[in-house]
């Protein structure tokens, strides 16, 4: 490799929303300049819980637009969906005879999505942090962009390849380095400023979807929630108060600027006029995006014939590595 390979994924499940956007896929973008960079819609772990078949492919062409109108680059670097790329369901296989269940056990996330009825939820479920280790080490990455949310699985990812690199006697995987970028890795919800932004939330008020257009972002921002007090002045402040963390913060990556400058930007003044600066900001910045994905959306075929073109080239990067991994098992 001459530069460092990047790979990430994104779930093709519910709209991606102005949290996806900021936290992740604009640093994406910004990556493609000195990273070689994998960037795959993860439909295999989007099945963990049950998807309507047709949900999923409108929902694979809907993240893949996305991430083009955003600036995905899929001609320089690989765009493909994760499900035509056999050396992911292969080697996470491997992986899960690698992996400990102790390991698995402590993975917070399942607690959380699993909830108190563990027994009910899918095999895959409990298992996809195998998956995604596979997704990045079948391709050798060296570094995944992650929320911190995500630094567990990757910390996962790491024990995987010294396990398997220790157990075999090889320096086969090399172990990736997290990035995490930007100011605003996490963006919180509009009604709820101690809850992360997501597509999962049951009201929609509570996110900006890529695809809304100018009268519903500005409704939404208008309907954020605040507090009674005026903005603070130094962002010290801001830890006590959530709502106005989350709204300058978005504030700032919409601007790509400091968050201490939007804060001395508006020091003490009301929500009112700071939501109009704010709505501004947010339009200029996402109307062309939501413009564009609705341009690629109306051709599926051209977005279908990136998909498999981005395939292509990543089976010809993971069949090699798969191939030797396959014979440090043993598998003839």
């Amino acid at each position: 490799m001459s530069q460092p390979r990047v790979f990430s994924g994104v779930q093709p499940t519910g709209n991606l929303h102005l949290g996806n956007y900021l936290g992740a896929i604009r640093n994406w973008v910004k990556l493609q300049d000195g990273h070689e960079c994998i960037y795959c819609v993860v439909d295999m772990h989007a099945i963990t819980v049950w998807q309507d078949p047709a949900d999923l492919s409108r929902a694979t062409r809907e993240v893949t637009a996305s991430l083009i109108a955003a600036g995905i680059d899929p001609v320089n670097h690989i765009l493909f969906n994760q499900s035509k790329v056999p050396a992911h369901a292969e080697t996470a296989w491997i992986f899960n005879c690698v992996a400990r269940m102790g390991w698995l056990n402590r993975m917070t996330q399942f607690k959380e999505k699993a909830g108190k009825d563990r027994e009910n939820v899918s095999v895959g479920l409990y298992a996809y942090p195998n998956l995604m280790a596979a997704d990045i080490l079948a391709y050798k990455a060296t570094h995944v962009p992650v929320g911190e949310d995500q630094k567990q699985h990757l910390e996962l990812a790491r024990d995987i390849a010294i396990k398997f690199n220790h157990d075999y006697e090889v320096e086969h995987f090399p172990l990736p380095e997290p990035l995490i970028l930007g100011e605003a890795t996490r963006v919180m919800s509009l009604r709820d400023g101690t809850k992360k932004m997501s597509k999962s939330d049951a009201s929609d008020q509570s996110r900006i979807n890529l695809t809304d257009g100018a009268d519903d972002i500005d409704q939404k921002i208008r309907r954020a929630k605040t507090d009674p007090l005026p903005l603070p002045e130094t962002v010290e402040e801001l830890g006590a108060r959530p709502e106005a963390a989350n709204l300058l913060t978005i504030y700032a990556a919409l601007g790509d600027e400091p968050l201490a400058k939007s804060v001395a930007d508006f020091a003490g003044k009301q929500f009112s006029d700071f939501k109009k600066a704010l709505t501004e900001r947010a339009i200029a910045v996402l109307s062309p995006l939501s413009t564009e994905m609705r341009r690629l959306l109306a051709d599926p075929g051209h977005i279908d014939r990136i998909l498999a073109d981005g395939a292509e080239r990543a089976n010809a990067i993971a069949a090699p590595i798969l191939a030797e991994t396959k014979r440090i098992v043993g598998f003839l």
